[in-house]
């Protein structure tokens, strides 16, 4: 009896365990292209940090703008911009980046990676994560990695 119940306890397991198969865990994920407002609203020297949760900072320096990826390029990890040092200081390991996004400092192998961005029909910037531009293989000079002003 014991093993015709532990057998039924078995088979329901299994048929349980298909049946969840069928309706497999979907993930909400935020939008890969996002609006973060017009040019004029950015700051040159400044890295603007209110899209962190979307993995982005936008940046506008030395008369473009473009967006950073906030995944340092060692060991995944989240850099924090330290306005009063002017650069992005990775807390795992010490990696750190200019506000370019380019590393100097500790194991980071790579600068950090830009995504895509340009200028939407309503004149504000669009941010499209679906893309990335890696410095490394000659990608930042790409016109759809940053937004010139002029």
């Amino acid at each position: 009896v014991k093993a015709l119940l532990l057998g039924a306890v078995c088979l329901a397991g299994f048929i349980l365990g298909c049946i969840r198969f069928m309706f497999p865990n979907v993930l909400s994920e935020p939008p890969n292209k996002f609006k973060v407002g017009f040019p004029d609203q950015f700051e040159d020297g400044k890295v603007v940090d209110r899209y962190k949760d979307q993995n982005t900072w936008v940046v506008r320096y030395q008369g473009k703008i473009y967006a950073l990826s906030t995944t340092c390029t060692h060991l995944g990890c989240t850099p924090n911009w330290l306005e009063r040092e002017g650069k992005f200081k990775c807390p795992c390991h010490g990696s750190g980046f200019k506000i370019s996004g380019i590393n100097f400092e500790g194991p980071a192998p790579r600068p950090l990676e830009r995504y895509a961005i340009r200028l939407g029909d309503d004149g504000q910037i669009v941010v499209d994560k679906a893309r990335k531009f890696q410095r490394e293989l000659g990608q930042w000079s790409d016109p759809d990695s940053y937004i010139a002003l002029g």
